[in-house]
Formats: C-alpha cells, sequence, structure tokens
C-alpha cells in the first residue's frame, strides 16, 4: 500500500458503565489508502460504527476512547485536534454519510437551505454561490437542480440518501464515511447508489470506508475488507480472498449464512 491516506492504531473504546465498563472496539489497527474502498463487516453491535464515530469525532459520554488510541488521517492525528481546528475538521477532510437519511436531514429545510448551512460555515459562500454549488452536485446524484425549493419528505428515500451523498461532497472531503448507508433501500436503488458513489470516487479520487453487516453486498463495492466480531478486527484482506478463500472461522460463518439460490428447501 502506498502512503495510507487513514491509518487506525491500536484504538480502543469503552463505554463507561455505572458498576463496569463495556468494550465496544478493543485494539483495532487498519489503514485506508488514497481512492480506496475498506470495507468493516459483521454484525450488529460488533463495533463497526462506533469506530466510525471516532474517526469523525462524533462520539459522545459515555463512549471513551482509550490512551494508545491512534486515528491519523494524512499523517494528522485526529484525537489531538481542538474544538476549532475539529470543526474545520468534519465534512472538510471527512464526512458521513449515515444509516437514515430523513434523520440527517432537516425535515423543515428545503434542501438548498441545508446545502447553504454546510457552505457558509466551512467556505463562507454566499445563498447565491451556495445554491449554484448545490445544482453542481444535485446533477451528480441525478437529482434536478430546480428540485432544491423541496422539503426532504418529497423525495423517496433512495433520493433522500443521494441528497445526503451531494452535500457530503460538497467540500471536496478526502474520506467519506459510510455507516450503512443502503440498509433501508431496495436492491435495485442499493446497486444505484453504490454505482453512483464510485463514479464520484473515480472522479473525485476520494477514500470510502463502508460499513455494513451485508458481505455480499460488500464484496461487491470494496477494495478490500476487515472482518469485526465482538469489537475485534479479526481478518482482513481483499474483497477477492475475504470472498473466495476466507481464513477466520466467523468469515466462514458469515458466508454460510447466505441461503443458496440452488439448495433445499430451508428447515
Amino acid at each position: 500500500m502506498s502512503q495510507p491516506l487513514l491509518s487506525v492504531k491500536n484504538l480502543t473504546i469503552d463505554y463507561i458503565g455505572e458498576e463496569k465498563d463495556f468494550r465496544a472496539v478493543d485494539n483495532v489497527s487498519f489503514d485506508v489508502a488514497p481512492g480506496e474502498v475498506f470495507g468493516l463487516a459483521g454484525e450488529s453491535g460488533c463495533g463497526k460504527s462506533t469506530i466510525a464515530f471516532a474517526i469523525s469525532r462524533l462520539h459522545k459520554p459515555p463512549a471513551l476512547i482509550r490512551k494508545g488510541s491512534e486515528i491519523l488521517l494524512a499523517g494528522r492525528e485526529v484525537l489531538d485536534l481542538d474544538p476549532q481546528a475539529l470543526a474545520a475538521f468534519r465534512w472538510r477532510e471527512v464526512a458521513m454519510v449515515f444509516q437514515s437519511a430523513m434523520n440527517s436531514l432537516n425535515p423543515v429545510l428545503r434542501i438548498e437551505d441545508q446545502f447553504y448551512d454546510v457552505l457558509k460555515k466551512h467556505k463562507g459562500m454566499t445563498k447565491a454561490q451556495a445554491r449554484e454549488r448545490a445544482a453542481e452536485m444535485l446533477k451528480l446524484v441525478d437529482i434536478a437542480p430546480d428540485r432544491m425549493r423541496n422539503y426532504p419528505h418529497q423525495f423517496s428515500g433512495g433520493m433522500r440518501q443521494r441528497i445526503v451523498i451531494a452535500i457530503c461532497m460538497a467540500l471536496d472531503p478526502k474520506l467519506v464515511v459510510m455507516d450503512e448507508p443502503t440498509t433501508a433501500l431496495d436492491v435495485v436503488v442499493q446497486r444505484e447508489i453504490l454505482q453512483r458513489i464510485n463514479e464520484l470516487r473515480r472522479q473525485f479520487g476520494f477514500s470510502v470506508l463502508f460499513i455494513t453487516h451485508d458481505l455480499g453486498l460488500m464484496v461487491q463495492f470494496c477494495d478490500r475488507i476487515g472482518i469485526m466480531l465482538a469489537g475485534k478486527l479479526v481478518e482482513q484482506n481483499s474483497a477477492e480472498d475475504i470472498y473466495k478463500n476466507p481464513q477466520h472461522d466467523y468469515t466462514k460463518k458469515l458466508w454460510a449464512s447466505f441461503p443458496s439460490l440452488h439448495g433445499g428447501v430451508l428447515a
């Protein structure tokens, strides 16, 4: 691998409880190269989203990142950023696409106003400039610019997710973190969105950290994959090797959980 864009080293995160602490992420290390799509797969509760929130510094108490953990973006230690630097870091350096687009978008603001909030804060754009940039980004995700006066509820689930992706791309981030961005969508819309993300990645050169429990979807989209189990990263390899030659028993069991299209009747 060339010099990694993102380097996570010995990341350990606990949720602090009154009687005992719960270790959500246990000494996890991985790199993401420039322009690469790296996937984190595993069952619900294995620590995938906790890692994503830590990279963007969105974690809140009772989550606690333990000493010895490192998160480096282009060689810069994310965990050392002060509040002012952190405000500039989010969106411009790392943008995040959440699982539920309807919860990510403000339901009482028009789409153009949501672009304006981001572009004014980070680039000092006027409303006219922000409207022009919004139109440009909406075209990239196949949404007509004249729809920017609409509210989120006037779009389908797939369109809302594409709008969130467009807002994320408006500041040309180096890394886009996608936390189960297609979970609530049907398979046709899933494919359309992932194809669009790939096209945008090739055009702009950003890296993607793609998080899902759907291993079948992941091997089609990612360059490399890490498998999470109970807070630990138990295996990481190329997507092809994860598919054709899984090494860890848990990875093999994940594949075995998929019903065969040609198999017998399920019990």
